[in-house]
């Protein structure tokens, strides 16, 4: 299965899921909701009434001991208070139907008895069950509130299962590409995954290293051969025209002509050496278990080409610690590198120009420049 088809089908689910259940939960919701602020408004106006009979007395209400009863025009709610039995008490709410003026309606009643100057009461506060959808506003805000939550709980599932699903693509590239040292790119492990397109890009990885792993080495073998093969005529070659130097009865001209073919051949030795210490280098063939210090290493390097720093009157100065020690190096590498900087430095130079070497430190590295 294709990871677009993966992503695609279970954000779809994921989301048909929440839905039904919020479609589901929401009538649920609604009734608790609307119940639970009916039952509060009913809480409210008990201890409103409650509050006026103690503050002015139950003959606010009550006279004679007539019954009180206050209804709403549209009868929507009603009070009531009637002297009752000192048995009996209450404390409830719940649905009841009443009569008034010849119609039955449905309330939402509580009822609550207290006590006044020895004498049982029993408060009803009511309201039309009709009514109930007043709350719509606080419904539709809470509705809102669970919608948006839903909402950025299936954001946070598919960022969660997008990161599941593309993990092995992460491993992928941190293990055959950021993770490999060309040319060694060590033993291929194939990446455990379901997805159709990690395991053709994991395998075309694979091949695509392969080939070029198997191109440089056949590239390496062809400079070390090539290499080795050339020194064999050079060095004959060689010989043979010293040889031709040894015989007396061989012309001036002839002379003049061995001297530049002798040039040559030396010109071509060094290039066969290059070739032949690049395959060395790459074949890792050089061992790094030398010590040396920076200083003794730079001096050398002088001690070698001083003359030819002398030849063009240039001022050679060496601003490096004698304490400075590098350890696990190739000293035969090493030289060359900074010979050849220092044969490059002179050659691009200038008559009675100036070369400094410096060392600094910059994070507990030597940088020598």
């Amino acid at each position: 299965m294709k990871l677009n088809t993966k992503l695609t089908l279970f954000n779809t689910i994921s989301k048909l899921v929440i839905v039904v259940l919020f479609v589901l939960l929401l009538p649920l919701l609604i009734t608790r909701i609307n119940l639970n602020y009916t039952d509060g408004k009913l809480v409210k106006q008990k201890n409103k009434v409650l509050q006026i009979v103690k503050i002015l007395g139950i003959g606010n209400y009550i006279t004679n001991g007539e019954s009180y009863g206050s209804y709403t025009l549209l009868k929507e709610e009603y009070v009531s208070l009637d002297e009752i039995t000192p048995e009996q008490f209450l404390d409830t709410i719940q649905n009841e139907r009443r009569i008034v003026e010849g119609d039955t309606i449905e309330y939402r009643i509580l009822s609550h008895t207290f006590n006044v100057n020895n004498k049982n009461y029993l408060l009803e506060v009511g309201k039309s069950v009709d009514t109930l959808d007043e709350t719509s506003g606080a419904m539709q805000n809470i509705a809102f509130q669970v919608l948006v939550s839903m909402i950025l709980l299936t954001i946070l599932a598919d960022q969660f299962y997008s990161g599941y699903v593309l993990r092995p693509l992460r491993q992928i590239i941190k293990t055959k590409l950021v993770g490999s040292t060309f040319p060694s790119f060590g033993s291929y492990r194939r990446v455990r995954t379901t997805t159709t397109d990690f395991q053709q890009l994991d395998i075309s990885i694979h091949r695509m290293i392969e080939t070029i792993a198997d191109k440089f080495q056949k590239e390496r073998e062809f400079i070390s051969n090539a290499s080795h093969e050339l020194m064999t005529p050079i060095s004959i070659l060689q010989s043979k025209i010293e040889n031709m130097f040894d015989e007396e009865a061989i012309a001036d001209e002839l002379k003049v002509k061995l001297l530049e073919m002798q040039k040559i051949l030396n010109r071509l030795k060094s290039i066969t050496k290059t070739l032949l210490l690049i395959s060395q280098i790459e074949n890792d063939q050089f061992i790094k278990e030398d010590e040396i210090t920076l200083h003794d290493l730079l001096q050398e390097v002088y001690d070698e080409i001083s003359i030819r720093i002398e030849e063009k009157n240039i001022s050679f100065n060496m601003q490096v610690s004698n304490y400075t020690v590098l350890h696990g190096v190739n000293k035969f590498l090493l030289f060359n590198l900074f010979f050849n900087l220092v044969n490059n430095a002179i050659k691009y130079n200038r008559e009675g120009g100036e070369i400094t070497i410096t060392e600094e430190v910059v994070n507990n590295s030597h940088i020598v420049s």
